[in-house]
């Protein structure tokens, strides 16, 4: 009887971690590496999405690994927004680094991930396909150690 009610417990657990983990907020969530970790302007990272209710709220994400090869304390980005009728742009500066050259993303071996907010809370203006773009915006091209970039867009509920 003892048992029984071990797996129960650990049955409801396990469905409770199953069903409650999985993330369905998320409409798109790309990453695109970096051919030899090097990120040149023609390497643009795109999503296209399928807005259907212009009523929600949406959180756009860039996500980004370098190596610890990376020369730079800080990457500047450009965001394009495209529909069928207009493109918007908008340039983000983001730090990597702290003064003494620590890095802030999160660390495995060689490799730093983060991940920035874009646009919070945004709302596209009407229903429609949107076309997401990023580019990297910094002097050097290619841009050097750079291993993946990606863009995630969640809906908030």
């Amino acid at each position: 009887m003892k048992s029984r009610k071990v797996f129960v417990l650990f049955a409801a657990i396990s469905a409770l971690l199953f069903f409650g983990g999985c993330d369905t907020s998320n409409i798109a969530d790309i990453n695109h590496t970096m051919p030899s970790r090097n990120w040149s302007y023609a390497d643009k990272v795109k999503v296209m999405v399928d807005i259907t209710d212009s009523n929600k709220a949406y959180n756009i994400y860039f996500k980004l690994r370098h190596t610890s090869d990376y020369r730079y304390s800080n990457i500047f980005v450009l965001l394009n927004l495209k529909t069928a009728q207009k493109k918007r742009n908008r340039r983000y500066e983001f730090k990597l680094a702290q003064a003494d050259g620590q890095w802030n993303g999160s660390g495995s071996g060689n490799l730093y991930s983060y991940t920035f907010p874009l646009l919070t809370n945004f709302k596209f203006p009407s229903p429609g396909k949107y076309e997401l773009e990023l580019e990297q915006n910094m002097r050097d091209n290619p841009l050097t150690e750079i291993s993946d970039v990606g863009i995630k867009v969640a809906v908030i509920n």
